[in-house]
């Protein structure tokens, strides 16, 4: 997101955030920053629960996980045993299941983002992990057993879109507690039924269901700060938000288009198996291997072992079809493997992608109201297609989409870092697009294959500074356009501004430290407060995303799809976003998703 930007540049712009953080907590908390210091609350270790109000629970929750492929693993990885026990995992695929438990060791990085419950429990081997850990799949009844299992009390789903509102619903009416992974749902009326259900229901001793959606962002304490700073006015009036997510896949390199088990058919009718071809050259490797590679490759080839026994699983008895698109016949293990890439049980870039961008924008904008509800855009425009990969997908490569959002009301005695003595303007407070509809922040999105540059990220653009979230770690702050300036934070008369005679402060030190171990991206955190708030089920402890802001994200990234389909259909690629739409007990929706036939078919048993 910030390529451009040198070395020297990046660092005044941490530099600038740390003084900020750290004069804004001096201002408004002070002693926060330097007791997290001061206890060892870094992160990883106890910063989220002090950044976001919750505290220790003496029970841990006992929960399943579902659906343990990619993203399972990565949300396995950030169950905290203080805080939820797993009991149950469930998955269909011998691959998943492997990895619930030893993780992740294609290579180093996905190690440490899927670390497996054995790491995760602290369990000695996985005989001891599965004497505590049950493992369903097609063998025991699958899904709707471990729903049944009288153990559990609440269940993380990670399955593939096209099954999160059927198997939440399914969890509900057996009184169950709901975390499941971003996007809510597959279509809008979905989110709406999960919504009332959650409403409605109750759990196993009689309290309110905690319903909660895995847009992580709303537990990433980078995020937090940045909300914090633009509330405080240091940004001023925010009137431009640029947000991407690019990245490099191409035919033959594609992430969403995994190896199928077993081998597929190749265009010129032979058959490929890439998961046996790199076992095989794993094993020949282990024949000389020395050293820690002995150990590494072990690892690798038992990782291996296991995908390639993928093969021994029918997704036709599970849901998934053979199927066709034009003269191409797909097969329902491409449906399986690469589900994202199809309509029927994906929902494309902006559902996987765009999505949690769209999220962190109505979190910035959201912060600026009053009344703490989710900003809704007015319109989109978007416009995209399948630019580079072959007709092996119903899914786009890129979209690019300009968002409308209202712009907030700035009452008088916040300071935007300007004023017209010629106009008077502004003579009080600054309008919002309630009282003046020209008073507007755009937004522009854009996320493509094919190239990676600038990687993924926010940059938030207000009258007196511009703040930039790199890749969900990183956060810069810059007064207005100047880069290379070193801020600090300086009262005025109108309130706080960034200031270069302020640069001196020498605090940043403390937020810097505050902040220093393993930069968490949430996941942790909003399982530890989900957690929370089922052992205190008290009316004011609720989720942060809970089922009207992740429906919200829903119909922004739903709504936007709809929009490209109207592009394609030469309609002008327009959309114009209904109130009706945001509200759960309303059953109009933007995608043409219907409340009873959902209904109908989330309550159906699964396998």
């Amino acid at each position: 997101m910030v390529d451009k930007l040198s070395s020297d540049e990046r660092e005044v712009g941490k530099q600038n955030y740390y003084n900020a953080v750290t004069s804004y907590y001096d201002v408004n908390r002070r002693d926060f920053l330097r007791g997290i210091v001061a206890t060892g609350a870094v992160s990883g270790a106890g910063l989220g629960a002090a950044y976001f109000g919750y505290g220790q629970v003496k029970d841990p929750v006992r929960i399943a996980v579902i659906g343990t492929g990619d993203e399972g693993s990565v949300l396995i990885g950030g169950c905290n045993p203080n805080y939820v026990d797993v009991k149950a995992v469930c998955d269909i695929r011998p691959f998943s299941q492997h990895r619930a438990f030893h993780g992740d060791c294609s290579s180093a990085s996905a190690l440490i983002r899927r670390p497996g419950l054995i790491s995760v429990a602290g369990y000695s081997n996985e005989a001891e992990a599965r004497k505590n850990v049950k493992v369903y799949d097609s063998s025991n009844g699958g899904i709707m057993a471990c729903l049944d299992d009288p153990d559990i009390e609440a269940v993380i789903i990670a399955l593939p879109l096209w099954l999160h509102a059927p198997v939440a619903a399914l969890a509900m009416e057996r009184n169950l507690h709901v975390l499941t992974e971003k996007l809510m749902a597959h279509n809008v009326a979905q989110c709406k039924v999960m919504g009332r259900m959650a409403a409605a229901g109750e759990d196993k001793q009689g309290n309110p269901l905690h319903l909660a959606t895995g847009h992580q962002r709303h537990y990433n304490v980078k995020y937090e700060n940045a909300v914090n700073l633009i509330r405080w006015g240091l940004l001023g009036q925010l009137h431009h938000i640029r947000a991407q997510w690019h990245r490099g896949n191409l035919p033959g390199r594609d992430s969403w288009s995994m190896p199928i088990p077993g081998g597929e058919k190749m265009a010129n009718g032979k058959m490929y198996d890439k998961i046996a071809k790199d076992l095989a050259y794993r094993r020949a490797k282990l024949k000389t291997a020395t050293g820690s590679d002995i150990k590494r490759l072990q690892a690798e080839i038992a990782q291996w072992e296991a995908w390639d026994a993928d093969k021994s699983v029918d997704p036709r008895d599970h849901g998934y079809q053979d199927f066709a698109r034009g003269d191409t016949m797909f097969t329902a293990e491409e449906e399986l493997h690469r589900w994202r890439l199809f309509e029927r049980t994906g929902a494309g870039l902006m559902a996987e992608l765009g999505s949690h961008q769209l999220d962190a924008v109505s979190i910035f904008l959201s912060s600026l109201r009053d009344d703490g509800k989710k900003v809704h855009p007015l319109s989109v425009h978007a416009v995209g297609g399948r630019h580079i990969m072959p007709h092996d997908r119903d899914a786009g490569d890129h979209i690019y989409c300009t968002f409308e959002f209202p712009g907030p009301e700035y009452a008088e005695t916040f300071d935007v870092g300007y004023y017209d003595p010629v106009q008077n303007y502004p003579n009080g407070a600054v309008p919002g697009y309630e009282q003046d509809p020209n008073k507007k922040v755009v937004v522009t999105y854009s996320t493509i294959n094919g190239n990676g540059f600038g990687g993924w990220g926010e940059v938030v653009m207000g009258s007196k500074g511009t703040l930039v979230l790199d890749k969900e770690t990183d956060v810069l702050l810059y007064r207005n356009s100047d880069t290379s300036s070193k801020v600090g934070v300086k009262k005025e008369e109108g309130g706080y501004a960034l200031d270069t005679s302020a640069s001196g402060d020498f605090a940043a030190p403390v937020a810097q430290t505050a902040a220093s171990g393993p930069v968490s991206r949430g996941y942790r955190e909003e399982i530890e407060h989900w957690a929370y708030c089922i052992r205190n089920p008290d009316k004011e402890n609720r989720v942060r995303c809970y089922p009207e802001v992740a429906m919200g994200d829903a119909v922004i990234a739903l709504g936007a799809n709809v929009a490209l389909k109207n592009s394609h259909a030469g309609k002008g690629g327009y959309l114009e976003y209904k109130e009706e739409w945001f509200d759960i007990d309303n059953d109009a929706t933007p995608d043409g998703s219907d409340i009873k036939r959902e209904q109908e078919f989330m309550l159906k048993d699964v396998t």
